[in-house]
């Protein structure tokens, strides 16, 4: 793969496809959306979930590494969520709550398994913003979202993120959010911090991917609209070509 922060520092709009394996678990369902994934030629699919099954991990990527060159990123919900088939993982840090497994206790289980890959090791804050409903990834890890309104808090917790030594953040308003996270939040996190911004959760529409790009992300994930509405690849596909 190359250079993951070569890339998200080129300038340029970036799309990530989130895959959850518990919901595309099968060949011919993952066949059907790779087919359109190819076709967008995203910078990266994502690969996980909260609830995530070792077997339907693995099957997913597996699967996943024999029909696409697209550079697979794992996005774990858990320490079993890890496997050197992919070409990097965000090795994140809930930084946003304070369960202790969720800020290094996942990370200690697979830090030595993950030593042993070639594999990129991604640092990242990964910050939950509330998005009108309550996520898994919050209900999973006991944890409460940030104030949609609170922006001011969300810029501190990136800053300390970054002065941690983390590489980049991820805002997430949560699979399924009623709500994107604001172009007023995203702005008062961007203009804090130096390292790529990540954002995610509750985006259903170009519109909202145009707010999140123009206040200043520079990676935009779209997990829960391609699970009802799979030609919504073709229609990012046209933005990003005329942006």
């Amino acid at each position: 793969m190359d250079n993951f922060f070569d890339i998200m520092n080129d300038g340029k709009r970036k799309i990530a496809i989130l895959i959850d394996p518990e919901k595309r678990n099968n060949a011919a369902e993952l066949d059907e959306l790779l087919a359109k994934i190819n076709i967008l030629s995203p910078s990266f699919i994502f690969v996980g979930g909260s609830t995530v099954s070792v077997d339907d991990f693995n099957n997913c990527i597996n699967h996943l590494k024999a029909c696409t060159d697209i550079p697979l990123i794992i996005f774990p919900g858990s320490a079993h969520q890890i496997s050197e088939k992919a070409d990097g993982i965000l090795f994140l840090s809930l930084i946003s709550g304070r369960n202790p497994d969720f800020l290094i206790g996942h990370q200690i289980e697979s830090a030595h398994q993950l030593k042993k890959m070639d594999i990129t090791i991604l640092p990242t804050g990964y910050i939950l913003i509330d998005g009108g409903k309550t996520s898994s990834v919050a209900y999973v890890s006991q944890t409460t979202p940030i104030p949609s309104d609170q922006y001011n808090i969300a810029a501190k917790t990136a800053i300390a993120g970054e002065l941690l030594g983390l590489k980049s953040i991820f805002m997430d308003a949560g699979s399924g959010a009623n709500s994107p996270i604001s172009a007023e939040m995203i702005r008062s996190v961007r203009k804090s911090i130096d390292i790529p911004l990540i954002i995610g959760g509750g985006i259903q529409t170009i519109e909202e991917i145009d707010i999140a790009f123009n206040a200043g992300a520079d990676l935009v994930v779209i997990g829960n609209k391609i699970e009802r509405d799979i030609d919504f690849l073709l229609d990012i596909k046209m933005v990003i070509e005329n942006k």
